[in-house]
């Protein structure tokens, strides 16, 4: 049996003074010794941690005790230690931003929820649009069937892509989805601000569809990208293989994500185990013999040491086109 348990949540609440309110839940959170990344902001708090689970639920209970967050919901998966290297609890002007020059106030604008039902019905109704709220390298390694996947590699790019490719779908019927379900709250309430007049957003977002008993997590392909050292989770639960992955070397079918040995590159790739032996965790035969490689054991998902990393570089291999 698992002793740890990974946590996300996130709520959308006023909090006077964001600033004293990190400084002390940063505090508790080594007291129960906590590793994760916790978001505040005046319009409330966003976070992903791991620790022992006696030590999660006393979190959890602490924060059901502040009338702010009685009612907010946790996202639990059990797991065999930290999946956190670190912890981290910042002050942010927003727990979600698609940018300054783009508000949207999702605690008073954002769009209805849709149930894990009701949104299996939409992912074959040609008359709605399934909308992916991620990144292009969650959705490469994950997606909804007949999801429509922005190619962008930042939550900010979405209000342009949105503008230049969806201006004339104001009327229709758009299902949004995302990993906890946070940026859909950001992203429908920009998209109802802009005009659109028919947006819903999955409730609770990828892990919780996985998770509920009527659908088992269907219409799911693929693995829906974490950002924690797991890389990815399984959601499709229903039999079949659902991978639609392959291993950037020998083209086998593969979930199994890593990040590439050569510190100098740390690009994250789709490598099957026995590719990950033969080329010494590298993503090409040019990083199998660069000089520098990083430590053995080192954690899949774990970041490179360089400070200069080019930001948000992935080489997944589709065994499906979109």
């Amino acid at each position: 049996m698992a002793g740890f348990r990974v946590l996300l949540y996130y709520k959308f609440v006023e909090i006077d003074d964001p600033k004293t309110f990190a400084e002390e839940h940063l505090e508790m959170c080594r007291e129960l010794g906590l590793h994760g990344r916790i978001l505040v902001a005046s319009e409330g708090l966003n976070g992903t941690v791991s620790g022992p689970v006696q030590a999660t639920d006393e979190y959890k209970s602490r924060l059901h005790a502040d009338p702010r967050f009685a009612d907010m919901l946790f996202k639990e998966d059990p797991v065999e230690t930290h999946v956190f290297q670190k912890l981290f609890v910042r002050v942010r002007p927003e727990i979600i931003t698609l940018g300054p020059a783009e508000p949207a106030d999702a605690v008073h604008e954002a769009g209805p929820y849709v149930s894990p039902e009701d949104f299996l019905e939409g992912i074959d109704d040609p008359n709605t649009i399934i909308l992916d709220g991620r990144n292009k390298y969650e959705s490469d390694l994950g997606r909804f069937k007949n999801a429509v996947c922005p190619p962008l590699m930042n939550f900010r790019e979405f209000p342009e892509w949105l503008r230049e490719n969806l201006a004339d779908a104001k009327d229709k019927k758009i299902y949004t989805y995302c990993t906890g379900g946070v940026r859909c709250e950001k992203l429908t309430a920009w998209m109802i601000k802009e005009g659109f007049s028919n947006v819903f957003q999955l409730k609770d977002g990828i892990v919780t569809y996985g998770r509920d008993n009527a659908v088992l997590g269907d219409g799911w392909e693929g693995e829906c990208y974490v950002f924690d050292e797991r890389v990815s989770v399984p959601i499709n639960h229903t039999p079949g293989d659902h991978i639609i992955t392959e291993c950037l070397h020998c083209g086998v079918k593969t979930a199994r994500a890593q990040n590439c040995t050569n510190v100098q590159c740390n690009v994250q790739f789709v490598c099957c185990e026995s590719c990950s032996g033969t080329f010494g965790g590298a993503c090409s035969a040019e990083c199998e013999g660069a000089k520098f490689h990083r430590v053995p054991g080192r954690k899949l998902g774990e970041k490179s040491i360089l400070k200069d990393r080019p930001a948000g570089r992935r080489a997944y291999r589709l065994s499906a086109e979109r």
